[in-house]
This record gives C-alpha cells, sequence and structure tokens, in this order.
C-alpha cells in the first residue's frame, strides 16, 4: 500500500497490536501467532500493529521483527500490517528496511534509546528513518521522544512519507495544538495504555482511532466500545467502561510492565498460546489471572 492508502486505511477503524507469541524457552513460536493474527483479522480491524509496544518490540530482535512482520502478512488477508520500529538511528533504519522487506504497509517509529533529545535531534533522528523506506511512517510521540506542534509540522514538510501521530503522553494540549497546525495531512491516533479510559475526551481533540489492546482477547467488545464511541453513544461507552475497563485497570496497576502482561494473560484465558513475557516484564501471578478470568466472565465476552 502507498503511503496515503495506508494512511486513509489507519484512519477508517479501530487498531490493534497482536502479543507476540513465545514458547517455554522465550523463542518466537510463529505458528502460534500466525493463527492468533488469521483470528483477529476478522474482526474488521483498520489495521493491525506487528511487533509493536505490546508485541514486546523492545526484547526484540531485528531479525525477530522481521520474522513477526513476515508471518503477519503471511495470514492478515486484507488487513494491512504496521511494523513497529525504533531504537537508536541506525538500528532503527535497519528496523525499517528489515520490516519494508518482510512485506510491511507501514511503520510505527517508536520512541529512540534511552536518552532525552532536542526538538532538532527528535527531527534530524525521525526525518532519518522516513528516509530509509518507502514505506508510510507514523511519529509515536511517548517518553523520552516527543515531538512539539511545530517540529511535526516540519517533518511533515520534509518527509512525505510521514503520513501518522500516535500520541502516548496524555497531554491533550500537545495533541490539539497538532492536529489543529497540521490537520488532515496527518492520520491521528490514541496510543495511551487502555486507551479506551481517553478515548471520548481524545476524540473530542480530532483522534478518532486508536490502538486498543484488549482487541487481542475481546475483539468483539472492543470493536462495541469504538462504535459506540464514534457515535457519541456515552451510555454505551459508559456500560461498558463500568462493567469492564475500569476493573481490568484496577489489575493492570498492580505492577508495573503488566500493561503488556495482562495482554498476554488475557490471550491465554482464551484458550490460546501467546506463551510468557520475556524479561524485563513479568507474568500476571495465578491471583491476577483469576481476577481477569472472573472480569472476562462476568463481561459477558
Amino acid at each position: 500500500m502507498s503511503p496515503e492508502e495506508i494512511k486513509l486505511r489507519l484512519s477508517s477503524g479501530l487498531l490493534s497490536f497482536p502479543v507476540t507469541h513465545f514458547d517455554s524457552d522465550l523463542r518466537l513460536n510463529l505458528a502460534s501467532y500466525r493463527e492468533h493474527v488469521a483470528w483477529l483479522s476478522s474482526f474488521d480491524a483498520a489495521a493491525l500493529f506487528a511487533a509493536g509496544g505490546t508485541g514486546e518490540f523492545f526484547s526484540l530482535s531485528p531479525e525477530e521483527v522481521g520474522e513477526v512482520t513476515r508471518a503477519a502478512k503471511e495470514v492478515s488477508g486484507d488487513v494491512p500490517i504496521i511494523s513497529g520500529c525504533g531504537y537508536g538511528i541506525e538500528l532503527a533504519k535497519d528496523v525499517a528496511r528489515r520490516a519494508e522487506k518482510a512485506g510491511a504497509d507501514g511503520l510505527l517509529l517508536l520512541p529512540h534509546y534511552l536518552i532525552g533529545a532536542p526538538q532538532e535531534g527528535i527531527y534530524q533522528h525521525v526525518k532519518a528513518v522516513c528516509d530509509a523506506t518507502g514505506l508510510g511512517v507514523i511519529i509515536y510521540n511517548r517518553a523520552n521522544s516527543v515531538a512539539n506542534a511545530d517540529t511535526v509540522a516540519r517533518l511533515a514538510d520534509a518527509c512525505p512519507n510521514l503520513i501518522g501521530f500516535k500520541d502516548g503522553t496524555g497531554k491533550v494540549d500537545l495533541v490539539r495544538n497538532v492536529t489543529a497546525k497540521l490537520g488532515d495531512r496527518l492520520c491521528y491516533i490514541g496510543g495511551m495504555p487502555t486507551h479506551e479510559l481517553f478515548a471520548e475526551a481524545f476524540n473530542a481533540v480530532g483522534v478518532t482511532t486508536y490502538s486498543s489492546a484488549v482487541f487481542n482477547f475481546v475483539p468483539q467488545l472492543a470493536q462495541r466500545f469504538y462504535r459506540a464511541m464514534r457515535a457519541e453513544d456515552r451510555a454505551t461507552m459508559a456500560a461498558i467502561l463500568d462493567g469492564f475497563f475500569f476493573e481490568f485497570a484496577r489489575i493492570r496497576d498492580r505492577e508495573v510492565g503488566y500493561p503488556v502482561s495482562i495482554i498476554k494473560a488475557g490471550v491465554e484465558l482464551i484458550g490460546r498460546t501467546p506463551g510468557p513475557v520475556r524479561p524485563p516484564l513479568t507474568n500476571l501471578r495465578p491471583e491476577e489471572k483469576d481476577m481477569l478470568a472472573k472480569l472476562i466472565e462476568s463481561a459477558g465476552v
């Protein structure tokens, strides 16, 4: 897909990040992963992100990112696959080239490694990655890599294949500044952990889609909530938040790193085999998995 085509597709519906499946020895389990991605692709996602944050991009080698991306493309049918990308500039360019070779339809550029950087440094880093690939690129504003509206505008002018802006800061004023300045030049994606908790507020400032982590194991519930948001059906949104998401967040917040671990636990609880998380993340404790299982059951999903 061309950058413009993937931009339009990303804006058309709900997005999600399949977890990366490992075996008991923490090696890639691509057979199980393909089955999961194929199943998710049947639930009308606008796009799926291979080896993204929920897919433990940070624990994968560049070679593994390519393998995971290729495996997702093999089974996703008409659903586009966006590959995670990141780390320092040379590694990020290497991952971008590997993802493109593996058939990715676009890239999500996660924050650079470790250090903070001034706006000029962020600009040069993102531009270098965009210049290294023909794929459409989404910048992910989060953690130590937060571009302001002027920097995003400079990048949009310099990089025709920059097609999206994803926010993980939760700073509505910054996001509104970006959407006001860039208009329809980019697509805008919500990327807060369990973004359903923030979706209504972000929708009001022009962020009309988001990545749903729980889509991994309750895709129908995730789609129902998304449709309610787009229809401004606050009663349905409130009911789903009360019946599922608030309690889900309470379990998630019991330990650092659980925003990924709890998704893998959910995938296991519906009968799939995602395997454990790789260190430094830790898996849910047995009692927490029981809490999650009861929540899934009580929510009727």
